[in-house]
């Protein structure tokens, strides 16, 4: 099981839950019978739009033959990572002074900083003039060796 968490984590559990039933030839309502999970909260939670309950996870868990509590640790991680991701966002709140079209593939006002840290250095490295270099190594408070 820790295994497979690791592989997944940080992924929506509906996500996965959709796997599992396409795999098994299962669909939405006959999980939703089988747990006493009201149909329209497995589709919900298929589509992301809610999360999973600890008594629900452990439903599912049952019915798919996973181990006690996969459900509820991948809910945990995606729980986590929601966390961080707003934690980054928060982090850099204000754009780099570089130039938008560096970025003409992604809407440059929705670009999370802190969460793609890395490939924006990647890409300014890569792309950037001299003075975007350094505005990036300044931003992100790169060392440069």
């Amino acid at each position: 099981m820790n295994n497979l968490i690791e592989i997944i984590k940080g992924i929506h559990p509906g996500k996965f839950i959709e796997r599992e039933l396409k795999k098994k030839s299962l669909t939405q309502r006959a999980l939703a019978e089988e747990t006493a999970i009201p149909f329209q909260t497995i589709n919900a939670i298929i589509a992301g739009r809610r999360n999973l309950t600890t008594e629900q996870a452990l439903k599912i868990d049952q019915a798919l033959g996973f181990e006690d509590g996969f459900f509820a640790i991948l809910q945990t991680h995606y729980d986590i990572k929601l966390c961080k991701d707003r934690e980054l966002a928060n982090l850099y709140t204000e754009a780099p002074r570089i130039r938008k079209s560096l970025f003409w593939d992604v809407d440059f006002s929705k670009i999370n900083w802190g969460k793609y840290k890395d490939a924006v250095v990647k890409r300014v490295f890569e792309r950037g003039s001299k003075d975007e270099i350094e505005e990036i190594t300044r931003y992100y408070n790169l060392s440069t060796k």
